[in-house]
């Protein structure tokens, strides 16, 4: 027999309804994308006129998609790896409460969330490229879930740890860093699609002989669309998904975001 309680915790039909109806909407996009990237025509047509992977084939034989494929998986895996490291820092050292003014120190590490990508781009250009540093809009992410999952964390584990002999790095390295695995794994995560995925940003960090797929495929709808960029753009939503749903199977970090 349900509760009364039971019964009340459940969503309406109408609450059900108007969320399924929005995941619906907000699914449309990614929808029309991959049903046209399976089209005969030599341009884009929903629904498609007749099924073909010849533009999954153009796409994997291209030598300019497959060098932007390749440089925006370096970027992102490079960015991504340095961001872990300094976003891990920052947040065990905002946690600990080892510096002052932390809290507007966690503010302006969270700017880049905010502030619109294009003002990010222009106002760092200059600074980008004497130094090379490419990660500010990647290490929020990793701060963020990193902090969230240190706020659960009990600082007495890692105190007994280093009662029993561990020094202050083993004490993270194999107590706290285990603990907040999931939550690093979600922001690795969004770290490597906002990395890989970026283009106001990378328009005006890239170098003149590089590109990579994001900017290869925003000049290709300028020039003219084709079902190859609908091919490319399905290419990076399966593996996107396949991804998502590994980590999530291993490290379920749904709980930090």
């Amino acid at each position: 027999m349900t509760s009364a309680t039971d019964s009340d915790d459940r969503p309406g039909l109408a609450v059900t309804t108007t969320a399924l109806a929005v995941i619906v909407f907000l699914q449309v996009p990614v929808i029309v994308v991959m049903l046209a990237a399976f089209s005969t025509t030599s341009y884009l047509t929903i629904p498609p006129q007749g099924l073909t992977l010849a533009w999954f084939g153009k796409v994997l034989s291209d030598p300019s998609y497959l060098s932007a494929i390749r440089m925006s998986l370096i970027l992102a895996c490079g960015s991504t790896v340095i961001s872990l490291v300094l976003g891990v820092a920052a947040a065990y050292a905002l946690f600990r409460k080892s510096m002052p003014g932390s809290e507007a120190i966690t503010s302006f590490l969270m700017a880049p969330l905010i502030l619109p990508a294009v003002v990010i781009g222009v106002a760092l250009l200059q600074y980008f490229s004497l130094t090379g540093l490419r990660v500010v809009i990647t290490v929020p992410y990793i701060v963020r879930s990193a902090l969230a999952s240190l706020s659960g964390l009990d600082l007495a584990v890692e105190e007994a740890a280093r009662v029993l002999g561990a020094t202050g790095f083993e004490a993270f390295r194999l107590v706290t860093l285990p603990l907040i695995r999931p939550g690093l794994v979600a922001g690795a995560l969004f770290a490597f699609i906002t990395s890989l995925d970026n283009v106001p940003v990378t328009i005006f960090l890239i170098g003149a002989n590089q590109t990579t797929l994001p900017v290869l495929i925003f000049s290709s709808v300028e020039m003219g669309i084709d079902p190859s960029v609908a091919a490319v753009s399905t290419l990076l939503i399966v593996a996107t998904g396949i991804v998502l749903l590994i980590a999530e199977r291993r490290a379920g970090f749904h709980r930090f975001v």
